[in-house]
């Protein structure tokens, strides 16, 4: 039996509950994350996050289009 198909044999109110319980631990992970990587030492310094920043910086350019209608189709 396929994973699947043991789960869609759970009834509707076990599906849910399992459903909310899978979202509840994500939330906990998520909200937990800060202070486990504090606690690990793996918090990014200044220096690393403003390089992040910079490699990640979004330059939006046009390309083409007619000058008439300002490019917008």
């Amino acid at each position: 039996m396929s994973l699947w198909s043991t789960y869609r044999s759970l009834t509707p109110k076990t599906r849910a509950l399992f459903g909310v319980g899978v979202m509840a631990w994500a939330s906990i992970g998520l909200w937990t994350t800060p202070q486990v990587e504090d606690a690990l030492g793996m918090t990014s310094t200044k220096e690393e996050q403003e390089a992040l920043d910079k490699q990640l910086a979004v330059r939006i350019s046009r390309v083409g289009g007619d000058e008439k209608d300002g490019g917008v189709n």
